[in-house]
């Protein structure tokens, strides 16, 4: 749900990646657990900035197709861009990364 800005969905879409939000998914009132369990049946990785919710969700159980977490700094200059956003993943793919069952923090992919 806090990564399914249609700007970022967009540019996240033209640079190839299949997306698909928590919405169109029809979970949008869902918890952590139940999204991350329906990515893990659609073989879908997630997207989140809930580092700390999904890192328990990972330390509980890693079997599932991966987690790409945005940090969030006090100072918003810091903050990653939806570009800054979109590089990190084509980077973090280009490098042959697996994210399955994996915890992958996006900023240091920046």
């Amino acid at each position: 749900e806090d990564s399914q800005a249609k700007a970022l969905v967009e540019m996240l879409r033209k640079s190839g990646c299949d997306v698909a939000t928590v919405a169109e998914l029809g979970l949008n009132t869902s918890d952590d657990k139940s999204i991350l369990g329906a990515a893990r049946r659609e073989h879908r990785t997630v997207l989140t900035r809930n580092a700390a919710d999904f890192r328990r969700l990972h330390n509980a159980d890693p079997e599932h197709s991966g987690i790409l977490v945005i940090y969030q700094d006090a100072i918003p200059a810091k903050n990653m861009s939806y570009s800054d956003i979109v590089r990190a993943i084509a980077d973090f793919e280009a490098a042959g990364q697996d994210p399955r069952g994996q915890f992958i923090v996006l900023n240091m992919w920046r």
